[in-house]
């Protein structure tokens, strides 16, 4: 064989954008000013065959276009159908498009079955969020891995076919004559034997059915939800142990832990756009086979989080009087004194806090979730036993909570780099990230970061706005509130599984939506079935065992007051959790955002008129259950709907033409 067909593998690949053109009756790419000339043999949009003159030109083939064309009476690429295409060669290219990659991406392998060592010297993934299909393949896919993985799979048809052209050649040829044709036709032999594999084609084509049972789905799940499940537990079960301790020596220090929670516990919600961000990008590096990638996004990611928990503790020592008394009002300004010494100990850990929330993402992007449930269960016994030591023994009371929570977290800090050392990662080559590096995490965090602080936000106006009531009925407020987080974060395993699963069947070497749909529905199920054994659970709390937390008759008649819409929010919660883990997971971040921020000013509005119409702690617990309410209906039905990132709507009827640019 000619050089040809050695340049088609390792010219870098571009998929070009074009307008429609018509001609012969079929749908063209319009072509713009010429660019490169290939001479007029090779210029054959007429041909209804494979162009073998265009992959034997050797000398100027890198300056020409390929086209894979696709008949309107040919099985579509998403249905996962078998193409048949042709190679064109234009005198005049198509526009300008962005570089998808250096070479030619892995998918192919899997397709040809090449030699690596012989065809693909080495291998680079690169920039596929940059990547544009074409004006009349729009429905190919929205998402950017779609258009990656769209690009592969009409490269691999054409090569599949130049394989099987060049066979049925080869085998014509043999039958004239059975001399050696010398070193071109050993050539051919080399790559047709090393294409040939027509089952990988297939896999990679969709073909094969590789959608999972419902029971393996399951039990994937359940082996790495589970441990995932204790990890996502440690935090709040910090919060209930500081709570139910803090909340048997003082009234006054428990409804103290309210505000200081606030600013400790909720505002680090915030920073979780960094935890979503890193789990998003390393489970995407991961399932394109990137370890290079996924170390980069760590270590720029680790600098990130340092640099903002040395800020927050700046910011928390600094100003934090003011935080409480802008809470707090000055009806409750006996609570500051108490508050302000909790907050001050808490901040010390900050910078351990954000670094250790993405070291343990990144374990949970690699799918490892028993890591973290070690290092957390080890963190808890020691809050535990602090509490247990400073708070009941000592006397120390709230200001002893906040000792043992702050050792707790820096001992789960340093355990999660540990672990990373041990998988091969150096927690300590943190790297400052560069403008472009920057602006790639943002665009990804950004969203998150807004949805975040949309949640915390409303979440922080309830609190806020039952200060307000008196002391005891923040007090209830803080231990219903409690109950209800240590309640819902059960389901935050659902979420992590769709973030750490998903990336696979939506952007990886082995994508399903299929598989991918199917998991959605199993995770909603879940949900649903964990939300109503969470939620029964919880409302015997107040009705059952309201001692664990507090003997005041007053605030134990609060708690049960808002027993209805305190069921209802947990119930809904895990399957929320589902639909926007996997939301993330797919990078429908816009979406995300505006809805959550949509959410945030409808339930805003809501509390602030139910508050001036004096409903009392009820009302801002119904709110609290429209906000949730919301959140599914919007995330649910984005998901099933026909502009979904999981959908399979089919390209038009008349066909559709991916444009590739070798140079």
């Amino acid at each position: 064989m000619g050089g040809g067909a050695a340049q088609l593998l390792h010219s870098p690949l571009r998929i070009t954008q074009a307008s429609q053109g018509v001609k012969d009756g079929k749908i063209r790419g319009r072509r713009s000013k010429p660019q490169a000339s290939c001479g007029s043999d090779f210029l054959r949009f007429g041909n209804s065959s494979l162009n073998l003159d265009l992959v034997k030109h050797s000398s100027r083939f890198h300056s020409g276009s390929i086209r894979l064309e696709r008949d309107c009476n040919n099985k579509l690429l998403r249905d996962h159908g078998r193409t048949r295409g042709r190679i064109v060669c234009s005198a005049e290219n198509s526009s300008e498009g962005a570089q998808l990659s250096s070479e030619i991406p892995p998918e192919i392998l899997v397709a040809t079955s090449l030699n690596t060592d012989s065809f693909y010297p080495g291998v680079d993934v690169g920039a596929f969020e940059n990547v544009e299909d074409s004006s009349n393949s729009e429905a190919i896919d929205r998402s950017s891995g779609g258009k990656a993985l769209a690009s592969a799979v009409a490269a691999a048809v054409i090569v599949s076919d130049v394989a099987e052209e060049l066979k049925v050649q080869q085998e014509e040829s043999n039958a004239d004559s059975t001399e050696p044709q010398g070193d071109e036709v050993a050539l051919d032999q080399e790559l047709l034997d090393s294409m040939a594999n027509q089952e990988a084609a297939a896999s990679l084509l969709g073909t094969e059915d590789h959608t999972k049972s419902l029971f393996e789905q399951m039990k994937e799940i359940l082996v790495f939800a589970g441990p995932a499940l204790g990890i996502w537990l440690s935090g709040p079960l910090m919060g209930i142990i500081d709570t139910a301790v803090v909340g048997q020596s003082s009234a006054l220090e428990l409804a103290a832990l309210g505000p200081g929670t606030v600013i400790c516990d909720q505002l680090s919600y915030i920073f979780m756009f960094l935890s979503i961000a890193t789990s998003n990008l390393i489970a995407t590096a991961l399932a394109h086979k990137d370890e290079t990638e996924a170390a980069g996004h760590l270590s720029r990611l680790l600098f990130i989080s340092l640099f903002c928990g040395v800020m927050m503790l700046l910011i928390t020592e600094a100003f934090a009087t003011q935080m409480l008394s802008a809470f707090v009002g000055s009806k409750n300004a006996s609570l500051i004194p108490a508050a302000r010494s909790y907050v001050q100990i808490r901040a010390l850990a900050w910078p351990i806090v954000l670094v250790g929330m993405v070291s343990q993402s990144a374990c949970l992007g690699m799918k490892d979730s028993w890591v973290p449930l070690k290092v957390l269960g080890i963190a808890s016994a020691v809050n535990l036993i602090g509490d247990i030591a400073l708070c009941s023994f000592l006397n120390y009371g709230i200001a002893g909570a906040a000792w043992a929570t702050m050792a707790s977290q820096y001992i789960a800090g340093i355990l999660m780099l540990k672990s990373l050392g041990d998988k091969g990662y150096n927690p300590l080559a943190i790297s400052i990230p560069s403008w472009n590096d920057f602006t790639r995490i943002m665009k990804l965090a950004a969203p998150i970061l807004l949805t975040m602080l949309s949640k915390v936000c409303f979440y922080t106006l309830i609190t806020y706005l039952a200060t307000s009531l008196g002391a005891m009925t923040l007090a209830a407020h803080q231990v219903m509130y409690g109950v209800f987080c240590l309640s819902t974060v059960w389901s935050e395993p659902l979420a992590q599984t769709a973030q750490s699963f998903m990336p696979p069947l939506i952007f990886g070497t082995n994508r399903n939506l299929k598989q991918a749909r199917s998991l959605l529905r199993t995770l909603v199920v879940i949900g649903i079935v964990t939300g109503v054994t969470l939620s029964t659970v919880a409302v015997l709390v107040p009705w059952l065992f309201p001692q664990i937390f507090t003997r005041e008759p007053a605030i134990i008649s609060q708690m049960r007051s808002v027993t209805v819409p305190f069921f209802l929010c947990i119930w809904i919660t895990p399957s929320i959790l589902a639909c926007e883990g996997t939301l993330l997971a797919g990078r429908d971040l816009k979406f995300l955002g505006f809805s959550m921020v949509s959410c945030f000013i409808g339930g805003g509005l809501l509390l602030l008129l139910l508050n001036k119409l004096g409903v009392g702690l009820i009302g801002s617990w119904w709110t609290l259950m429209t906000f949730q309410s919301a959140r599914f209906i919007q995330s649910y039905t984005r998901l099933t709907g026909r502009n979904s990132f999981l959908s399979d709507d089919p390209l038009p009827a008349s066909g559709a033409s991916v444009h590739l640019k070798t140079a």
